[in-house]
């Protein structure tokens, strides 16, 4: 810690231990699970008790050194080589970006509204919208199951009101899953894009309006870039967990919805080919990096101006 006069001060060792706790915790819940997740993806598959052949288990220094040169690239390889990887993340991939866009689209009102309602009602307002989070996700989305199906409270009622003669083919479909995937994630969208809102300057939009800016020019110059970082960060928060996303399409996509997520499960517990798998899960956490480290590299060039 560097403090005005240029020397560094030492650090007390409290300080250090709330430094060291985030370090820790990284390191215990994300760097040994993947540093296992890479292990098993170096392995071969095989038909024992774990269903691969262990690397580095052997003793001694001899037997790290034969169990290294048997570490094999066959399980990435087959990554590229079977179709079915690619197009999971293809699809996972658009699903996931639709979804997110989707969510922009009605979260942004929703949250510029609560920023521009009464301070006394903001509360109560973001109460309403994380409502649902109170309840168990599974049961939320069992819920749309209800909704979508051919026989499912949407069609009957569209039937009854005769805008329709025969049930729209809604569930077990692509659409169902962007359905879900909106309804469960939207707070996640929702929650930033408000912190952006409502944290911004109301005296920039008053000048603006001052000199003459319609309330559309206002937005359009004023309130969006200001909110950017909100958009980026409910974007990433949406987009990361629905690209990897397993419940909502087992439960509301068909046999034709490919998402990578279903291929890990059955890679994993079906197939019982743990390499390939983990090699799966490993190019995933690769694929996700990307807009990680471009919305890092965002932040620390708009810091630097």
């Amino acid at each position: 810690m560097m403090p005005e006069g240029g020397k560094r001060r030492r650090l007390t060792r409290g300080e250090t231990l709330v430094i060291a706790a985030p370090y820790a915790w990284i390191a215990l819940f994300f760097l040994a699970p993947f540093a296992l997740i890479v292990k098993i993806s170096l392995s071969h598959p095989a038909q024992t008790r774990p269903p691969y052949e262990p690397v580095f288990d052997s003793a001694g220094l001899a037997g790290f050194f034969e169990k290294l040169s048997q570490l094999g690239l066959d399980a990435y390889r087959g990554l590229a080589e079977d179709t079915l990887y690619l197009d999971s993340y293809l699809s996972s991939l658009t699903i996931a970006g639709v979804a997110t866009l989707i969510c922009l689209l009605i979260a942004y009102p929703f949250a510029l509204a609560i920023a521009r309602a009464p301070r006394g009602w903001r509360t109560i307002l973001i109460g309403f919208a994380v409502a649902p989070f109170w309840t168990s996700f599974l049961i939320r989305v069992y819920a749309w199951i209800t909704l979508l199906k051919d026989e499912g409270i949407i069609n009957h009622a569209l039937m009854a009101l005769g805008l329709i003669d025969a049930p729209l083919p809604m569930f077990a479909t692509s659409g169902a899953v962007v359905v879900g995937i909106v309804y469960s994630y939207l707070p996640f969208m929702l929650l930033p894009l408000y912190a952006a809102i409502e944290g911004q300057d109301a005296s920039l939009r008053e000048a603006a309006a001052d000199l003459g800016a319609t309330p559309f020019q206002v937005f359009l110059h004023v309130t969006l870039p200001l909110s950017r970082r909100g958009i980026v960060a409910g974007a990433l928060l949406v987009f990361i967990p629905s690209v990897g996303e397993f419940v909502i399409p087992d439960l509301l996509g068909g046999s034709d919805t490919l998402m990578i997520g279903r291929t890990l499960w059955n890679d994993f517990f079906a197939n019982r080919d743990w390499p390939a798998a983990s090699a799966a899960a490993v190019a995933l956490l690769a694929l996700l990096l990307v807009p990680i480290l471009l919305y890092e590299r965002a932040q620390l060039r708009e810091g630097e101006r």
